[in-house]
């Protein structure tokens, strides 16, 4: 996780530890005094996507591909509370066509991450968090855009269980996930087999699961996992036509994710590949990131 001047300022004044990186979808947590900053970047390309249930091409788009740049600092409020926050960089482009890609500054999220109940290896976890964009970004021009300008809130419910001996762990969560309404530059729209005659467009809220099977061990972890995401309604992308924020996108992705954090200084690798899907790309994507984690004394 990525460090500001003042992260290295206090550096200096820290002891060194075994460093643990954390995230919302993992039941690993920082310890009280404890800071962990990442900085990552992420790749994602696809040359096909799915129209409705049609798999297809675009010659006009070739292959899409996004970019981004994050900022993730984790902040241990107590061993069981956690905060995380991130900020990303995003930019788009095409190899064919006439569509200009954008770039900018995303959404800022911010997570709490609470360990509810913990007996032997075995724990429940409860996640609550939102985003709220920041960026001047254009919403609706899909899919060059690099957000949809809506706010949004998610609850997360999170099963863990590590075997203590040997550091082998499955995860389970299930996420419910609300979106604001969001604007567009335009005085109407076409959704749902009808016309809008307004600027204001409902975004579909979201659910996603997800399955992580690993071995998290001192120093190192790896993991495969196994993932679906999905609106709970929306339209499909009309025949020829641009995909727009109403759509109804679902996507089941697997891959895999590994870290290695000896001490505070460590890198983590993540990927990904999309196996099935609607209204979305059918994108393979990689994350290399840093991370510096801080022990502050008492």
């Amino acid at each position: 996780m990525k460090r500001n001047l003042k992260c290295l300022i206090l550096a200096a004044l820290l002891t060194p530890f075994a460093a643990q990186a954390q995230m919302p979808q993992d039941a690993i947590y920082m310890n009280k005094r404890q800071i962990c900053v990442a900085g990552m970047y992420g790749y994602s390309s696809w040359n096909q996507y799915w129209e409705n249930t049609l798999k297809r091409e675009n010659f006009n788009i070739g292959t899409h591909t996004t970019q981004s740049f994050m900022l993730m600092p984790v902040i241990g409020i107590t061993k069981r509370v956690n905060v995380i926050l991130s900020l990303p960089y995003v930019w788009t482009s095409t190899s064919a066509g006439n569509l200009m890609g954008q770039r900018g500054i995303q959404d800022a999220s911010a997570w709490l991450k609470v360990k509810a109940v913990q007996v032997g290896g075995f724990s429940v976890n409860a996640v609550v968090g939102g985003s709220i964009p920041l960026g001047s970004y254009v919403p609706s021009f899909l899919p060059m855009s690099i957000g949809l300008q809506c706010r949004t809130f998610t609850g997360r419910l999170l099963l863990n269980y590590k075997e203590p001996k040997t550091g082998l762990y499955l995860t389970a969560h299930g996420s419910y996930g609300w979106r604001s309404n969001m604007r567009i530059d335009q005085d109407a729209y076409q959704a749902n087999e009808r016309v809008y005659n307004t600027n204001e467009v409902q975004v579909p809220n979201t659910y996603d699961a997800a399955v992580r099977l690993g071995v998290q061990r001192k120093g190192w972890q790896t993991e495969f996992w196994a993932e679906r995401s999905a609106c709970l309604n929306g339209d499909n992308i009309r025949r020829n036509d641009m995909p727009f924020p109403t759509n109804n996108m679902q996507a089941t992705s697997v891959g895999w994710y590994a870290k290695v954090q000896p001490h505070n200084i460590g890198v983590n690798a993540r990927v990904g590949y999309v196996v099935d899907g609607l209204n979305v790309g059918q994108s393979t994507s990689y994350m290399l990131g840093l991370l510096y984690q801080i022990n502050f004394k008492k």
